[in-house]
């Protein structure tokens, strides 16, 4: 069974950076794409970037000069680098693994994890 498991968030000033960390567990499939998601109290959850087995990432467009996706080499760990965040940037963050077809906007999530709290003070 797959599980991911996000940790990092903090509480950080604004300007500064953290780096979040997924790992996942129980992955049969190589051709899976794994992202991030965050969620602010009373709004949807939205995709903040994605990162397909082959390498193709995409960003939402308020994050995509800031934050970076990324996979370590012979490991089921995911990062997303976070620069320069701002106050508007807090919220729980998500990781979650699915799939992507270039016919969709996004990736189709088919597990979540349990999320990571980032708050960024003014």
């Amino acid at each position: 069974q797959v599980q991911l498991a996000e940790s990092g968030g903090d509480l950080v000033q604004a300007g500064g950076s953290l780096r979040l960390s997924c790992n996942a567990s129980g992955i049969r499939r190589s051709d899976y794409t794994i992202g991030w998601y965050r969620q602010a109290p009373g709004k949807q959850r939205e995709l903040v970037a994605q990162l397909t087995s082959n390498g193709r990432t995409k960003y939402a467009d308020y994050v995509k000069a800031r934050f970076t996706i990324s996979r370590a080499n012979a490991q089921n760990t995911v990062y997303l680098q976070m620069d320069s965040l701002q106050p508007e940037d807090t919220a729980v963050y998500y990781c979650a693994l699915g799939s992507f077809l270039w016919v969709d906007t996004e990736m189709r999530v088919n597990y979540w994890g349990k999320g990571t709290l980032v708050t960024v003070s003014s």
